[in-house]
């Protein structure tokens, strides 16, 4: 009988022992889970952010050549500025163009719009220009 109550009385400590961690793996696993995830939707976020924000500087330094060459205005800055958003702009939404702060010495080419974001209610706006001197005949 001494016998019958040790192994009983070993199972229910062995038991017992096992029983407080039953589970942990799984609530570790979620959690491990769920930070992995943010820090991977933040990477392409930010990823999409500074795209976006290449591409506007892109078209603005577009715009920037067209529109300072000898005989062109900014007119011609601003139209292919906005060409080269319909091509390549896809990142960049709700984009406009403009080339205010322009004179007859220097072109400025400013290119805003917001980025796709992966979290709804958040809004990025980003803003790049280019400007560059006006080409022009002078005399010596």
């Amino acid at each position: 009988m001494k016998q019958r109550m040790s192994s009983r009385a070993k199972h229910l400590v062995r038991h017992d022992g096992s029983r407080g961690d039953r589970g942990a793996a799984a609530v570790e696993f979620a959690v491990l889970t769920l930070a992995v995830l943010a820090l991977v939707f933040t990477a392409i976020q930010a990823g999409l952010y500074f795209h976006a924000r290449k591409v506007a500087q892109s078209a603005a330094r577009q715009g920037v050549e067209a529109g300072r060459q000898f005989g062109a205005n900014e007119g011609h800055g601003v139209a292919q500025a906005q060409t080269f958003l319909n091509r390549f702009g896809s990142s960049v939404q709700d984009a406009s163009v403009s080339s205010a702060g322009s004179t007859a010495e220097e072109i400025r080419i400013t290119v805003r719009g917001s980025v796709a974001t992966l979290v709804p209610g958040l809004t990025l706006d980003i803003a790049q220009h280019a400007d560059a001197p006006v080409e022009r005949w002078t005399n010596p």
